[in-house]
């Protein structure tokens, strides 16, 4: 038999500082997966037992494949959810790769200060948009693929809207959290569809990771 005829779920995962803290949730979960995918280039995976096919994928990658039903469910941070704004269930909070989604500045003031039109470096133009249209504050929104820390201390920008963990790569440069728009956190993202069709499988893969979640908090 087909390991595709044995598999329940298809599973987008998001690559990079998510992936390890997501396959050892699903170790605890009882989905074993090969040890060698740590580190590995590989696109696509199945668990030992083949019930589930795992498939790597970037971080904003990840509501899209579930959206269009590439993949049934997948793993991925709130902060990836709110600026995709995708059209997918989220059951399940993880718990995992838990940091805030925050502005930074030099100061408070770079933030408040009546400057007329304020300038927000980011990687998360609709977050960073929503945020200060909310507070009525008229921005210019400078969309940066990486390093947004270097925006504010090279005057590109008055302030930035990023991903914060611990703090550190913000203090290195200079920086403050001034404002915290949201925390993130890994979600159990779902397909419309294919939380219908496939109940009883995403049933038991919703079950098992939240025991796994709980033990771990």
């Amino acid at each position: 038999m087909e390991r595709e005829e044995l598999t329940k779920l298809t599973i987008a995962l998001a690559k990079g500082r998510m992936q390890e803290e997501a396959q050892r949730l699903l170790l605890r979960a009882g989905i074993e997966l090969d040890e060698t995918l740590n580190g590995s280039r590989r696109l696509t995976a199945y668990d030992r037992r083949g019930r589930y096919r795992l498939v790597f994928v970037k971080p904003a990658d990840v509501p899209v494949y579930v959206e269009h039903g590439i993949a049934d469910c997948g793993i991925v941070g709130r902060d990836v959810l709110m600026e995709a704004e995708a059209d997918v269930l989220q059951p399940l909070d993880l718990g995992i790769n838990r940091c805030r989604i925050a502005v930074a500045a030099k100061g408070p003031d770079d933030v408040t200060r009546n400057l007329g039109m304020l300038r927000v470096a980011t990687k998360y133009p609709r977050i960073a948009a929503a945020h200060f249209g909310r507070r009525g504050i008229p921005v210019e929104i400078i969309e940066l693929a990486g390093s947004v820390e270097l925006a504010p201390v090279l005057g590109l920008s008055d302030c930035i809207v990023d991903l914060v963990e611990t703090g550190r790569t913000l203090a290195e440069n200079g920086l403050q959290v001034v404002e915290v728009i949201a925390e993130s956190t890994g979600r159990l993202v779902a397909n419309r569809a294919s939380y219908q069709l496939k109940a009883e499988a995403m049933a038991e893969l919703i079950a098992a990771l939240g025991r796994a979640s709980e033990r771990e908090g």
